[in-house]
């Protein structure tokens, strides 16, 4: 279907742009992931980019969808809706800022941090004065804010890179005069240019015979933004920048030139680099990010840190992995914490380069919204994916999570019905790949407790599916969380400061103490009948809650045994599940 083009950058100009910028990076993944070559042919720029545009897309369209039906009381699912909230939609600031925070939670590797902080750099720009809509002059000077804050957030920046494309960019849309299109054409040109004289400046790409990987992706994104204001593809300089300058095919890691990295961060100087990439999201103030920047530039590489307002995304290439977490804790608290062996093959290298290992039978992956959840299910022998409260998986991290079980056939576990079409979309694509997949929808970590519990390789996998769906369905499931705002729910009005106990899906009580709550609600489940009640709590519920629970199980309910974890941050108080 055509797109309508957008007159001024506004709300739903940054939407439609996002949404073509990931068509639009879906179809060139794969070729920008070819000419990907250096400070090691990883082959996953174009992925990486992909994944981060995703995450923005996924933030953008929560904006809009809360703006659409309300917000419900937790944040989370469960509550019932509050109806409309304002027809008037999200406001240009509303769903640039969206825009940045999901492109930060969610970047990947070097070029998704440098895209993230692009973004940022962009929406600080459009949600200043929160004006409704930009004209052509506000578009310039957001690219060239993001240029500009793009190149700050590299340790060592590199030439020939994708952050001399961004600098050429905003350069060619400060010298633009008229509307949006016309900026955002210019910019595109500026880029497509500077694209093409990538090779001549870094040796590397041009003994490659291939333009700059992350610059080929900016190139992408920005061609999505001409489309979201002209409804016209974006036509490129006579030269084509898009297309390799010769196949990149046989190019081994160490083949490049030492000092230079086609992610615009400078490379280790030696035949070798480091031997990590260590990347999280860091909850820190700035005075303590500037301390972490020379601390990490000291021991590796490859250094970008992009964020601010107390959140950041850090990436850092090392030899010592544990010293870079380390330094995270000392300045503040990191998590989403991603480790990737580079001479481990995890990625970043070509299966040219190391023997094919040999696909398991059979996996299971699972979404878990705790840590401490998520070292349950892998001492079960499951691949999790970790759901942080408000941060939900991508698609994209599913199908990663997949690949990286390398099994024939995977049993996936969304845990939350709110991620069962993500869960969807990425058993489609893998299955694309011939991996056999199937979609338990579980809607809670408890119920993938008890699928995980009847899980048996050994049977037929179709029999084994069947024996994990039964378990999972026969699992009632509850939350005790806490209201972050008013609103109407199922069982009433509640405040926020709240405490809402909801049973499969619904609030059913609303209350003021989280021991009284959860023992309410438990009473109410264990009174259909029950075999085993599984409590996960939360960092933020003392043991004293949990043993009120678990002699309220023993007293009342002759038969029925209990199982206690400890979930980490998991967003809610306490679950509970009944079998």
């Amino acid at each position: 279907m055509a797109q309508v083009p957008q007159t001024f950058f506004d709300a739903l100009a940054v939407r439609t742009w996002c949404g073509l910028a990931l068509e639009t990076l879906g179809r060139a993944r794969e070729e920008i992931d070819a000419i990907n070559v250096y400070p090691v042919a990883d082959g996953d720029t174009g992925t990486n980019l992909y994944l981060t545009v995703e995450s923005a897309v996924a933030a953008v369209e929560a904006v809009f969808a809360g703006h659409a039906a309300g917000s419900d009381a937790t944040g989370g699912p469960g509550a019932t809706r509050s109806g409309a909230t304002g027809s008037e939609g999200p406001t240009l600031a509303d769903a640039a800022r969206a825009m940045a925070h999901g492109a930060l939670i969610g970047a990947r590797g070097n070029s998704g941090t440098i895209l993230a902080q692009l973004l940022r750099g962009m929406a600080q720009v459009l949600a200043e004065g929160e004006i409704a809509h930009a004209d052509g002059r506000g578009l310039g000077l957001a690219l060239r804010r993001a240029a500009d804050s793009a190149r700050q957030a590299v340790a060592h920046p590199v030439e020939g890179t994708v952050l001399t494309v961004a600098s050429a960019a905003a350069d060619a849309a400060g010298g633009a005069e008229g509307d949006c299109g016309t900026v955002a054409r210019a910019a595109y040109e500026g880029a497509c240019s500077a694209l093409a004289e990538t090779p001549g400046r870094l040796p590397v790409l041009e003994r490659a015979g291939v333009v700059d990987a992350g610059g080929r992706g900016l190139v992408a994104v920005l061609g999505a933004l001409v489309e979201t204001f002209t409804g016209e593809k974006a036509k490129g300089p006579r030269r084509d920048p898009h297309a390799r300058v010769h196949p990149a095919a046989g190019l081994l890691p160490g083949d490049g030139v030492p000092g230079e990295c086609t992610d615009g961060a400078a490379a280790p100087s030696g035949e070798e680099g480091p031997a990590f990439e260590v990347i999280y999201l860091l909850d820190a103030e700035d005075a303590a990010v500037e301390r972490l920047r020379e601390r990490l530039d000291a021991l590796g590489d490859s250094l970008v840190v992009v964020g601010g307002d107390g959140l950041w995304n850090v990436h850092v290439h090392v030899d010592d992995a544990g010293a870079a977490v380390e330094a995270g804790i000392e300045a503040g608290r990191p998590h989403r914490i991603r480790i990737t062996h580079f001479g481990a093959g995890d990625v970043h290298t070509t299966g040219a380069e190391r023997p094919p290992r040999e696909r398991a039978e059979r996996a299971v992956v699972a979404v878990v919204p705790g840590e401490g959840l998520a070292g349950l299910y892998a001492e079960a022998g499951a691949t999790t994916v970790l759901a942080r409260p408000g941060e939900p998986p991508a698609s994209g991290e599913l199908v990663q999570a997949v690949r990286r079980a390398h099994a024939r056939e995977v049993v996936l576990l969304p845990n939350d019905a709110d991620l069962r079409h993500t869960a969807a979309a990425a058993a489609e694509q893998v299955r694309a790949e011939g991996i056999r997949v199937a979609l338990i929808p579980t809607r809670s970590a408890v119920q993938g407790i008890a699928a995980l519990a009847v899980h048996a390789p050994d049977r037929r996998f179709d029999e084994d599916v069947v024996s994990m769906t039964s378990a999972a369905g026969a699992t009632r499931y509850a939350e005790v969380t806490v209201a972050e705002r008013q609103s109407w729910t199922m069982a009433g009005i509640c405040q926020a400061g709240d405490v809402l106990g909801l049973i499969d899906g619904d609030v059913a009580l609303i209350g003021s103490d989280v021991a009284v709550t959860a023992e309410t609600v438990l009473d109410r489940m264990l009174s259909a009948g029950g075999e085993m009640v599984t409590l996960v709590l939360g960092d933020d519920v003392p043991d004293t809650v949990a043993e009120r629970l678990e002699n309220r199980v023993r007293e009342g309910y002759l038969a029925v045994d209990t199982v206690l974890y400890r979930g980490g941050r998991q967003g809610a108080l306490l679950l509970i599940g009944v079998e």
